[in-house]
Order: structure tokens, then C-alpha cells, then sequence
């Protein structure tokens, strides 16, 4: 059985026990949630077992200096507009929540998670990326929806 099956099994039975309002709110919040933690994690450069993700590759200059100090390259964390909340979209309805890219956004992101070729620039040079996995449940993910879900179980059968 699988990780998410296994997950699925356990907070179904508790779900079953809220009115589906309810159960919609539950998976509203630990859709928002889980939103707020894969963006933290990709904001860290982090795959889901905690390892750092695979360093860019180092590309030649071409009229522009990459360093400008000995030793130091200039460049901004990978992502970064990835990861906001325009492209990083949350579903939820009473019988479950995704947490997922959406628009052209989506394609970029499936070729760094599973590590796939494609074109660095239009007409350019395809390259193999290293794997990269932006989305995907840490230990701390699985404890914060099972205490969100026991929360809101509790809040709702008193």
C-alpha cells in the first residue's frame, strides 16, 4: 500500500465522521497549509527527504560577468516565482485537496521533478535536468495534516 493510500485510509475514517461543510473547511485549511509548507521548502532549495537540491549547473559568461567578486557568483535562489500562490494552486472540496502547478508554469516544474530534458532557451540546446522534486510530503507535512484533521474532528463532534 502506498504512502498517500495509506494516508488517504486513515483520514477518510475520520472525514466520514463531519458533514461534508465541514469536511470541505477541514480540507480547505490543509490544503492552505500544505501550500504554505511546499512553499517554504522550495524557498529553502529542499526536496522532500531534506536534501539539498541539485546545484545549477555553472554556465560560461557571455558578455556578462558571472563573477564579480573572487569567488562569488551572483544569482538569486531557483523558483522564486514558482513558488508564489499565482502558480502554486491549492483544489479542495469535500472529498479531497490537491496542491499543484497550474498554467504554462506546470511544465517547468514536471521537468525538474522527474529530472527530464528540455530546451534551456527557445531554439537552444537541450539539457537533461537533475531531479529536483518540488512537491512531495516531509515527515513534518504528514504531522500537520493529521493534526489539523484531528483538530478539526474534535472542534466539530463536540
Amino acid at each position: 500500500m502506498s504512502e498517500l493510500q495509506a494516508l488517504e485510509k486513515w483520514a477518510g475514517g475520520l472525514l466520514a465522521q463531519l458533514s461534508p461543510a465541514a469536511r470541505r473547511s477541514a480540507m480547505r485549511d490543509v490544503a492552505r497549509e500544505l501550500r504554505r509548507s511546499q512553499q517554504a521548502r522550495i524557498a529553502a532549495q529542499r526536496n522532500p527527504d531534506e536534501s539539498a537540491f541539485a546545484p545549477r549547473k555553472a554556465r560560461a559568461a557571455k558578455g556578462k560577468k558571472l563573477r564579480e567578486k573572487k569567488g562569488r557568483i551572483k544569482r538569486a535562489a531557483m523558483f522564486a516565482k514558482l513558488r508564489t500562490a499565482r502558480f502554486l494552486d491549492i483544489e479542495s472540496d469535500a472529498m479531497g485537496l490537491a496542491v499543484g502547478f497550474a498554467g504554462r508554469v506546470s511544465r517547468v516544474a514536471r521537468v525538474h521533478q522527474y529530472g527530464l530534458k528540455d530546451r534551456v532557451a527557445p531554439h537552444g540546446v537541450e539539457y537533461k535536468y537533475p531531479a529536483r522534486a518540488l512537491l512531495g510530503f516531509t515527515d513534518t507535512d504528514r504531522d500537520l495534516i493529521r493534526d489539523m484533521l484531528l483538530r478539526h474532528v474534535m472542534k466539530h463532534n463536540t
